[in-house]
């Protein structure tokens, strides 16, 4: 009686699609890149032929704007940047505030412990009258 030995049961096969999937990719990535450079290159945006001067310290473009804080009185008096303002004078800051950062200026309330909560609460309105959305009142947490 005659044996049949399986040779294909000691052969392996490795499929090597996903590698050739992958050289393609790298192959296309590279060839795109190139061809953007080689682009600049020929229109000049990739140099700068200025002159750019030095500077000590630079800010960025864009900054946070900076928060305003009122502090209300007991009597209800408004104070912003360490002067007392009227609430019309008061509008016209948020006002102002509001139009060189929308969206963006922020306000803390800061109302003295024997002040009245409407006053604190009229600065509030105010806020919502100018479209100023992040406003917030500040206290001083309890010693537990």
């Amino acid at each position: 009686m005659k044996f049949e030995l399986k040779k294909k049961a000691g052969k392996r096969n490795v499929d090597m699609t996903p590698m050739i999937d992958c050289v393609f990719q790298l192959l296309l990535f590279f060839l795109v890149a190139s061809n953007f450079q080689e682009q600049a290159r020929l229109s000049g945006e990739g140099e700068l032929g200025a002159s750019l001067p030095a500077v000590a310290t630079a800010m960025p473009m864009v900054m946070k704007p900076r928060e305003m804080i009122v502090n209300v009185g007991e009597n209800g008096d408004f104070f912003l940047d360490g002067e007392r303002h009227t609430e019309a004078q008061l509008v016209e800051r948020f006002r102002r505030a509001q139009t060189d950062n929308p969206g963006s200026q922020s306000v803390v309330i800061r109302g003295n412990e024997g002040a009245d909560w409407k006053y604190v609460a009229r600065v509030m309105s105010l806020c919502n009258q100018q479209d100023i959305r992040d406003y917030r009142v500040a206290v001083i947490p309890e010693n537990e």
